[in-house]
């Protein structure tokens, strides 16, 4: 037993029953859960944050281990996208929400169990009400605005917080549990420029790659959940998928930590959004709006004699997939050593897949001396919906 006991004398009311003790059969044979650890499965209550990519494997497990009440808080509908490694759902789910989606698969997979449907966005409002009724809160998000939302709910609440993250080829996982090791605050003191980091949408993720980061993390939940084992707490896990290559990094508690640290600064949950730069800050709001243009208007200046240009800021990959005919593609990371090529007397419109690159690529070339600069609103997806749907989505 670890030195930590996550539920107490709840599992002192808990029996299983015949058709329960056959299906777990395979665990009450092995000393390390036999009898008592599936009756502390069965007692557990775990808050599932995402049934995505790496919601889908880990719930899946948990549901098949026998693990009590699992709740489902996500507040996002299926889309066809989600299919290439969110395997929890079906092509015949698409535009149910997730969180329904996930609930029938998991009690179909194993009835004895309970599931509990958030179909909420989680936020400074209703996180630590919605945390304190679980044990183990497994992060399953892809934004850094609600992992630091996460982690300090699950602090200010002593909660474990197994946390997973993946982006391409690349995952990583760990358990954040103060005071027993260090929290996300110590590995990620500040967030990174909202501008820098791509989504999944953006930069794209190996399909196979959640499964692994998700079972890792169902894993490290039974663990804890047993008291069993050496939980990755102070420990990151990082993957590499395409060198098939596992390696760790110690992680401490930092003496300087504002909310695990021994002089927290941080006693209540703040504004994530504004922390993270997603809503501007006062002094940001000084910086001059860029101009916009719908598709629409896109569409009609492109008729005219002194069209403008279109400028695609994607990466090659996106423009493959489907391309605005006459744009000139320069990608986001090429453009600084490329400006030469834009002719600066020409009004150019700039786009990338929905917006948020191309509002970068006009920041950085107004800093250059461009004018007469314009973002695609919605990027090319807008134009897909609005002028061109031939055009694949992708």
């Amino acid at each position: 037993m670890s030195a930590f006991d996550l539920l107490g004398g709840r599992v002192d009311s808990v029996s299983l029953s015949g058709a329960e003790i056959e299906r777990y059969s395979r665990h009450l044979i092995m000393p390390e859960v036999a009898t008592g650890g599936q009756k502390r499965l069965k007692a557990a209550r775990v808050l599932c944050i995402g049934t995505g990519g790496l919601g889908s494997p880990l719930s899946l497990y948990l549901a098949a281990a026998g693990v009590g009440t699992l709740g489902l808080a996500d507040f996002d509908v299926v889309d066809s996208s989600n299919l290439q490694r969110q395997i929890i759902h079906a092509t015949a789910d698409v535009g149910r929400p997730k969180t329904a989606s996930a609930a029938e698969k998991l009690t179909a997979i194993n009835p004895e169990i309970r599931v509990i449907q958030h179909d909420l966005i989680i936020d400074s409002s209703n996180a630590l009400d919605l945390f304190a009724d679980y044990d183990v809160i497994v992060d399953g998000t892809d934004n850094f605005p609600t992992r630091y939302l996460v982690n300090d709910a699950c602090v200010l609440l002593g909660k474990p917080n197994v946390y997973g993250s993946i982006f391409r080829f690349d995952g990583q996982a760990t358990v954040f549990f103060p005071p027993h090791g260090p929290c996300y605050r110590c590995l990620y003191p500040e967030p990174p420029p909202p501008d820098l980091v791509p989504n999944c949408a953006e930069g794209g993720v190996l399909g196979i790659l959640p499964g692994l980061i998700g079972v890792v993390q169902a894993t490290e939940t039974v663990k804890l959940i047993l008291g069993s084992g050496e939980p990755l707490i102070g420990r990151l896990l990082l993957y590499d998928a395409l060198a098939m290559s596992f390696r760790e990094m110690k992680v401490r508690k930092s003496p300087g930590c504002p909310i695990c640290g021994p002089n927290p600064s941080i006693r209540e949950l703040i504004d994530y959004q504004r922390f993270c730069g997603v809503v501007p800050t006062a002094a940001a709001n000084h910086v001059e709006a860029i101009d916009e243009i719908t598709a629409i208007e896109l569409k009609g200046l492109l008729k005219r004699p002194e069209r403008p240009l279109v400028l695609d800021v994607r990466n090659p990959e996106e423009v493959l997939i489907c391309r605005i005919d006459g744009s000139l593609v320069i990608p986001l990371p090429e453009l600084p050593t490329r400006m030469s090529e834009l002719d600066r007397g020409r009004p150019i419109v700039v786009h990338c897949k929905s917006g948020k690159r191309s509002a970068k690529a006009i920041e950085l070339m107004r800093e250059a001396g461009f004018g007469r600069l314009s973002n695609l609103q919605g990027g090319i997806l807008a134009w897909i919906q609005d002028v061109d749907p031939s055009l694949p989505v992708y």
